[in-house]
């Protein structure tokens, strides 16, 4: 018991010392939770193409001033899409990643002056991503339905808008390149919630035939993890970021809490 009042004692010192007791900035508020999407062609003249996972790129950044997490998961992607040529305005898609093929790495440093050091992989902090994304099973929190529903992160694009072009059948040559912004739900753990991220589309023709087209993000999409409920789930962990969050605010920002997420892909034709 005197442990305990010593240690709560001791965590009220720090908290003053850190400015706890200012106001409390508004806690992100948790997307809705929702099942699997799915997408459709929006219009009879839409054409159906195909992820090619071995093209795919799934990474994202997490920046802090002290270190730098980033997570890659190679030729994790599949999905379709479902283009209209004529009328780019009315294509949608699906794309999906794997989580259980991304692997974290870190780099670290002293102080915001230095180098940071070398990229490595830490078997432990990618055993602890998994957990805070639940997708392994765990007796008594996470059963064999919940890991595979958890298993992907999806992007449902609803609307293209701002295009450079709408219609590509009208632009010359074999590489026909097309800006925009993409729209839609972004599903995680669960939980979806709509975003836009700028893509540049570049379709490739075979004479008058739509044979494949590279897709890739020209901005991040941003991702706020606690908007997810990612986060720790062992005791242990959870008073580590009850404690990096109070230090976040008066070091710089040292813990990261969004993971922007950056993609590409090259779709073809079925």
């Amino acid at each position: 018991m005197q442990q305990n009042r010593m240690t709560l004692v001791g965590v009220a010192v720090l908290c003053a010392a850190l400015g706890c007791s200012k106001e409390k900035e508004p806690e992100q508020q948790l997307a809705p939770a929702a099942a699997a999407l799915s997408a459709a062609p929006q219009a009879a003249s839409a054409q159906a193409l195909t992820v090619d996972p071995s093209t795919s790129s799934f990474k994202f950044l997490m920046d802090s001033p002290l270190e730098k997490i980033d997570g890659d998961a190679p030729k994790s992607l599949s999905g379709e899409l479902f283009v209209d040529p004529t009328d780019l305005t009315k294509s949608t898609a699906l794309v999906k990643a794997d989580l259980k093929l991304l692997t974290l790495y870190q780099q670290k440093r002293g102080d915001d002056k230095g180098a940071y050091g070398e990229r490595s992989k830490s078997d432990l902090q990618n055993e602890h991503a998994r957990g805070w994304l639940q997708i392994d099973v765990k007796e008594g929190e996470v059963t064999a339905e919940q890991a595979e529903a958890n298993r992907f992160a999806e992007l449902k694009i609803e609307k293209l808008t701002d295009l450079s072009a709408t219609d590509v059948t009208k632009l010359p040559g074999a590489e026909r390149k097309v800006t925009g912004t993409a729209t839609g739900d972004f599903r995680l753990h669960g939980r979806k919630a709509m975003k836009s991220a700028k893509v540049e589309l570049v379709f490739k023709y075979d004479g008058d035939k739509l044979t494949a087209v590279d897709v890739k993000t020209l901005e991040p999409l941003p991702v706020a993890l606690e908007e997810f409920e990612v986060h720790p789930r062992d005791a242990a962990g959870k008073i580590v970021k009850s404690l990096s969050d109070a230090l976040s605010s008066n070091l710089k920002g040292k813990v990261a809490k969004d993971a922007p997420v950056t993609v590409s892909f090259t779709a073809k034709a079925k």
